[in-house]
């Protein structure tokens, strides 16, 4: 099996087959969500001082805030699933 990493800014990654969702921050719900891993030890703050722009849940239900766009991560992993499949495509 091969391990696909995203890059999710400012040099941290993360392994695509582990992401669940990626959403905006802006609504209540996220916010709470934020608050809530906070608490329980499982927020990773990825955003280097700089705004939250995009947060991703992972299937060990981590919450990761990131500093890109969800636009831009979600580019990211279409790309990174696109290379898996043309790569399996050669086996």
């Amino acid at each position: 099996m091969d391990i696909k990493i995203i890059n999710i800014g400012f040099g941290n990654t993360v392994i695509a087959n582990r992401i669940i969702a990626i959403v905006s921050p802006s609504s209540s719900p996220m916010k709470r969500l934020k608050e809530d891993a906070k608490r329980a030890n499982r927020l990773i703050d990825a955003t280097m001082g700089r705004k939250t722009r995009s947060i991703i849940i992972t299937d060990s239900n981590h919450v990761i805030l990131s500093g890109v766009q969800v636009e831009t991560l979600a580019q990211r992993l279409l790309s990174a699933d696109s290379q898996e499949k043309a790569s399996g495509d050669d086996k």
